[in-house]
């Protein structure tokens, strides 16, 4: 061995406070795996409310909300406005792409009887937990929900 590598070591301690770094993360990990302290569950509660709906781009950048078994356009979201429910349908659209999925299956909005909502695309599994965005961000995709209710 050359002196090069010897001078090179790793101080003992700090492997022995890395090893104890690595005891006491799978330490906590199994402590919350098998006492559920500091897991994180979703609620199965029943779904109070599901509405299908299909989403549009328009020519002038807004997004036409249509009800998919009458292909009636059914509400507008605005241009410029509610960029949230643009990022979310946004990224189902990427999953689509990716899974080779056309824009044709509606996606299902769904009210919760614990108060949430979601939103999920039947036709890649994919579902987001809108209150996890924060109660504004829900907000906006209870106002597509509005327009179903007041076009039926």
């Amino acid at each position: 061995m050359s002196t090069a590598v010897v001078d090179r070591m790793v101080p003992r301690g700090a492997l022995l406070g890395a090893a104890a770094l690595i005891a006491f993360s799978l330490f906590v990990a199994g402590l919350g795996r098998f006492t559920g302290i500091g897991a994180v569950r979703e609620d199965q509660s029943a779904a109070v409310q599901r509405m299908s709906f299909r989403f549009e781009d328009r020519t002038d950048g807004g997004i036409s909300v249509v009800a998919p078994e009458s292909g009636a356009v059914i509400g507008v979201v605005p241009a410029g406005i509610d960029g949230f429910v643009r990022t979310v349908l946004r990224s189902f659209a990427f999953d689509r792409e990716r899974q080779g999925v056309g824009a044709g299956p509606a996606f299902v909005i769904a009210k919760w009887s614990n108060g949430r909502s979601t939103i999920e695309d039947p036709a890649t599994g994919r579902r987001v937990d809108l209150a996890a965005f924060g109660a504004v961000n829900m907000q906006a995709f209870e106002r597509v929900v509005a327009m179903r209710g007041t076009k039926s």
